[in-house]
């Protein structure tokens, strides 16, 4: 087998290949669990404001919006630009705009338009800063990371406004 460089840093393990290796085997944990963030960005200052979440669908939605608008600046509309996942539009949803509409808007994107959702910008950097080339044993390691860079992001910060910048 080829020369592989290895790194440990905790309980992450970064490996690498040199350039003229085609098929590196690659050790990785066996199954397919995985972690599920919502989450909302403030296109102003790079504040975060997500969450862990087993599923998606409209009630989890729901429950996610119902903490989003808790950080509404008072007296403001908070705008939220949002894809057009099923469950975005599910008629669950429909009760709970209505009791916020002078406070808060949902704003459709177009059809597979992913590049316009600044959220989907900052879970890129997210798995590049986090999850890129590192193999995490356990699931609850690889949490344990994105929960601590998601809680770092969650005071404004410059990284993440700079991805919404227009």
């Amino acid at each position: 087998m080829d020369e592989c460089h290895i790194h440990q840093h905790g309980s992450r393990i970064t490996a690498w290949y040199p350039a003229e290796v085609k098929d590196p085997i690659i050790v990785h944990a066996p199954g397919r669990e995985k972690v599920g963030i919502i989450g909302a960005v403030r296109a102003s200052d790079g504040k975060l404001v997500a969450m862990e979440e087993n599923k998606f669908n409209a009630e989890t939605v729901q429950s996610f919006l119902d903490i989003l608008i808790g950080h509404r600046t008072e007296g403001k509309v908070m705008m939220v630009i949002i894809d057009n996942a099923r469950f975005h539009h599910a008629k669950l949803l429909d009760g709970w705009l209505e009791k916020n509409v002078d406070n808060f808007k949902l704003l459709f994107l177009p059809p597979y338009s992913p590049e316009l959702n600044h959220i989907e910008r900052v879970w890129k950097l997210l798995r590049r800063q986090c999850t890129h080339n590192v193999y995490f044993e356990t699931l609850d390691q690889l949490k344990k990371t994105l929960l601590a860079k998601l809680k770092e992001w969650a005071n404004p910060n410059s990284a993440l406004a700079s991805l919404c910048a227009v």
